[in-house]
């Protein structure tokens, strides 16, 4: 009996065994199917959002073809009440802001279906990633409506775009001085390597000359006579805040070296260059104006390469979601998503308004010519007003851990003080 008793004690413990083994090995398998699942969905994601900014793309485009073109191509809507009696407040700058009022209805329903999403397998993040076809029709009915809405309610549109824009251009400050600050902490924090210091301080070197260099261009093509009061002013100005900025990046309570700074130089001349090429084309003071009202060869490129700016600075602000935590150190499980799609649909939509400011030039008056965009004198006030908010967000972020550690030290000095004042008879 006692025989009998251990050989199946045995065999129980053996089963037992055998099935633990069992569980343990579905678990893997389920796991492995998890990891799979999240591996895929990630992927989807990432894959999303180039999709979502080709769609931003084609807007773009359709914007211009809508403004330049659409009068000429499509036939005169005598029919539609919302189109005016000659069909001409669906096209030029009422038609931008027709296309742009879509884009904005398609990102900002993406935002509201999506700003929750905080997992992989949840069926937002599935929404986002996929299901295309849906959301094509989606896009074309947000397109559509828009033209079928009265002028009124599209010019009330066009002053709310003025702000949506204007918000645009202050997040994405935000993000390209960020950008900048990471470039420098990347490089400062290999301080022991002479490689990377010499790399460094090569790279700050040749945007320090990049930025000279386009000052005394601008000088040269932009204030060639005394009565160009106004661009000198502009130029003088950007150059003062070039020295400002390095001042205080090599002040010994910021020391943030050369590298951040000259890459903001770079960036700040480009801003006032950008401002002063948006002035009115009868402008005395700008040399290279063409003197037809043509566009050339240069200008068509010009215009090209200003939609893909647009695309692209509204793609990198859209994934760039970590500039704008209050919390930076928080650790990424393998099921969450690889950036806030919520942030990246608001990002889209705001910057659809941002487009229909630039084709338009910041004007619901008057429609912008053939192949031109910023062009104005409010297109160039808004960009040397960017120019100088960029400037001073990225010196408030230089003297910001200096003013904050400040009040910390004088509460130290005050408690030991306090000490010795107890300690002394």
């Amino acid at each position: 009996m006692s025989g009998s008793g251990a050989a199946v004690e045995a065999t129980v413990i053996q089963v037992s065994l055998s099935n633990s083994e069992l569980v343990q090995r579905v678990e893997a398998s389920f796991e492995a199917m998890n990891n799979v699942d999240c591996s895929e969905e990630k992927k989807k994601s990432l894959r999303a959002r180039y999709l979502y900014g080709i769609i931003f793309l084609i807007t773009n485009l359709t914007a211009w073809f809508i403004r330049d073109y659409g009068h000429t191509i499509f036939p005169p809507l005598y029919y539609k009440k919302a189109c005016g009696v000659r069909g001409s407040d669906c096209f030029q700058t009422l038609g931008v802001l027709r296309v742009s009022l879509g884009c904005f209805i398609f990102f900002l329903l993406m935002f509201l279906t999506t700003f929750s999403t905080r997992k992989l397998y949840e069926a937002c993040s599935k929404w986002h990633s996929g299901w295309w076809a849906l959301k094509f029709f989606l896009l074309v009915v947000s397109m559509v409506v828009p033209f079928f809405l009265p002028p009124g309610f599209i010019q009330i549109y066009g002053e709310v775009a003025r702000i949506g824009a204007g918000i645009f251009l202050l997040l994405q400050l935000v993000s390209v001085i960020e950008f900048i600050r990471w470039w420098n902490k990347y490089w400062a924090s290999d301080e022991q390597s002479k490689q990377s210091c010499t790399i460094a301080l090569f790279t700050s070197t040749v945007f320090y000359v990049a930025s000279i260099c386009g000052i005394v261009s601008m000088y040269y093509f932009y204030a060639p006579r005394p009565s160009c009061s106004l661009n000198i002013f502009f130029i003088t100005w950007t150059a003062i805040l070039l020295i400002v900025m390095m001042a205080m990046s090599l002040h010994s309570k910021v020391n943030r070296g050369l590298l951040s700074s000259g890459i903001m130089a770079a960036y700040v001349v480009f801003l006032c260059w950008s401002a002063i090429r948006s002035e009115p084309a009868d402008e005395k003071c700008n040399v290279q104006k063409p003197k037809n009202g043509h566009g050339d060869w240069t200008t068509i490129l010009g215009f090209l390469i200003a939609i893909g700016a647009i695309v692209m600075a509204t793609f990198s602000t859209g994934i760039d979601s970590k500039s704008f935590q209050f919390r930076k150190d928080e650790v990424k499980a393998e099921d969450d998503i690889r950036y806030n799609y919520g942030f990246f649909h608001i990002i889209f939509s705001l910057g659809a308004t941002y487009f229909a400011m630039l084709f338009i030039s910041w004007n619901l008056e008057n429609s912008a010519s053939e192949w031109s965009m910023d062009v104005g004198w409010t297109s160039t006030w808004v960009k040397i007003i960017n120019e100088w908010f960029a400037a001073s967000i990225y010196m408030w972020k230089l003297i910001a851990p200096v003013v904050k550690q400040q009040p910390k030290v004088m509460n130290n000095e005050e408690s030991v003080q306090q000490i010795n004042n107890s300690n002394s008879p």
